[in-house]
């Protein structure tokens, strides 16, 4: 069995050996993403069904503003996706490569790809059937929007930016925008791991971090859709779970 050499610079972990198992499932972020999930989820249902709101049991025992609280934080419960997200991905490299400056690019995008892909075709396959038949939900609504311009920025995990020129995506492609955030964030961050020495890297990340809210600033209020969905806020909170990995 391969392993990388065991002789690492102070505060650098020793790598994993190769076809080594993975480490156990953390309860705590499982417990984390499944109560993001359930934000997300219970978002989705509120905007169209003013679920769980009133006329429901919830409705009825709980403050309206906790109600409020559960139905309307899913976009926020999507940024706890993007910090777990690279909390993860980080904590692999370093299980795998031993430190993030090590990570083995062919490696790490075949694993993004082996990952992601698959998924991403099935459902671009399905949603594109549904929106040929004009199924309300998955066909264009906007004039500048198309079929071919939705498969296209999904593919080329552009559908944040494809949006912010053309206005909202139909509901069921809309999910899409934190994908694009999520796999131009990994596209990049793999390389400057391999460019930036640590010092600078853990500096530029933390200088990343912090600019999360200054960042959702800077778009106009007046322009919804890139407010929320624009890459480099998103990215930040995908550069806290990074750190946080470190840290850990």
């Amino acid at each position: 069995m391969t392993t990388l050499p065991t002789t690492t610079p102070a505060g650098v972990q020793r790598a994993l050996p190769a076809g080594a198992p993975a480490r156990p499932r953390n309860f705590g972020i499982d417990c984390l993403r499944g109560l993001a999930i359930l934000l997300v989820i219970v978002h989705h249902l509120a905007l169209p069904f003013r679920l769980p709101l009133g006329p429901s049991l919830l409705g009825e025992w709980w403050p309206k503003r906790l109600v409020d609280a559960v139905s309307f934080n899913g976009y926020e419960a999507v940024f706890v996706f993007f910090v777990i997200s690279g909390f993860l991905i980080a904590t692999r490299i370093i299980e795998r490569d031993g430190e993030l400056a090590r990570v083995e690019l062919r490696r790490f995008y075949a694993a993004r790809a082996r990952r992601i892909l698959p998924l991403l075709f099935v459902v671009l396959a399905l949603l594109s059937i549904l929106a040929w038949c004009g199924v309300p939900g998955f066909a264009p609504e906007q004039e500048e929007q198309s079929i071919a311009g939705l498969l296209g920025s999904a593919l080329s995990f552009t559908f944040n930016w494809y949006e912010g020129r053309t206005g909202w995506a139909p509901a069921g492609w809309d999910v899409l925008w934190s994908l694009s955030i999520e796999e131009a964030f990994y596209l990049g961050f793999p390389l400057l791991c391999l460019w930036l020495p640590r010092r600078l890297l853990v500096g530029l990340l933390v200088l990343w971090a912090l600019a999360l809210s200054p960042l959702r600033d800077l778009v106009p209020a007046s322009d919804e859709v890139w407010r929320e969905k624009a890459y480099l806020p998103g990215m930040a909170a995908i550069a806290w779970g990074v750190l946080a990995a470190l840290l850990a």
